[in-house]
């Protein structure tokens, strides 16, 4: 069973500690898997692979505009997480998924495209990049942590974005995944009027043939201990 906490809107900084302290849980055995979907205020976060130079503002210009700005442990470039997007970390063993990083990645993926796919979306895989896509432009970025288990395996963390009904224009204050050739999209700009709640139930549906477990689905209002 995956324990899904739906959980409004939560501070960057305090998600963050819940996924460590969770997938710390997990490779110990003491609680089970579970997937964390949530909103946060504005924040720009930078990913292990980052470039200082794709952040296309300063700290205190940032500060003045209500973003933060957050160095992460996860893989990937920079991006950005704000209301109207959607945003999901799955904590799940990779050792019962044969501990392949490669279909972990590409399973996160097939959920999205088939979540935008109900909403006539023509979402896809682009060739050479991680995320979804609508043509030329990214609708929902992926980026993850494996932490080493205690049974040699892996435990994720971090995850997915989906721009929903995101304001697009904060996007321009940085070069999104480092991506300088290709857009950044939302369902609103495709057309679409949904939210990231209703968005949320489609997705788990997705989640629960993709991954094929079973989902204790909680609506929170605290991130639960």
């Amino acid at each position: 069973m995956i324990e899904v906490y739906l959980a409004g809107t939560v501070d960057y900084q305090l998600a963050w500690d819940w996924q460590r302290e969770r997938a710390g849980q997990v490779s110990r055995g003491e609680k089970p898997e579970a997937l964390l979907l949530l909103q946060h205020p504005h924040v720009i976060t930078l990913g292990r692979g980052s470039h200082s130079e794709h952040v296309l503002v300063t700290e205190e210009e940032g500060f003045r505009r209500g973003v933060q700005i957050v160095q992460v442990d996860r893989g990937g470039d920079v991006t950005y997480h704000g209301p109207g997007q959607l945003v999901g970390y799955p904590i799940l063993s990779l050792s019962r998924r044969g501990n392949d990083a490669r279909r972990y990645l590409r399973d996160l993926e097939e959920v999205l495209i088939r979540s935008l796919r109900d909403y006539a979306l023509e979402a896809s895989r682009k060739e050479g990049y991680t995320g979804v896509w609508v043509k030329d432009e990214k609708i929902a970025a992926i980026g993850v942590k494996l932490n080493r288990s205690r049974n040699n395996g892996f435990v994720t963390s971090h995850g997915f974005a989906v721009n929903v009904h995101t304001d697009l224009s904060f996007f321009q204050l940085i070069v999104p995944c480092g991506i300088q050739e290709y857009g950044v999209t939302s369902m609103r700009a495709l057309g679409v009027d949904c939210t990231p709640e209703e968005f949320a139930r489609v997705l788990l549906r997705h989640f629960h043939d993709v991954f094929e477990q079973p989902l204790d689905v909680k609506k929170v209002t605290s991130l639960p201990a």
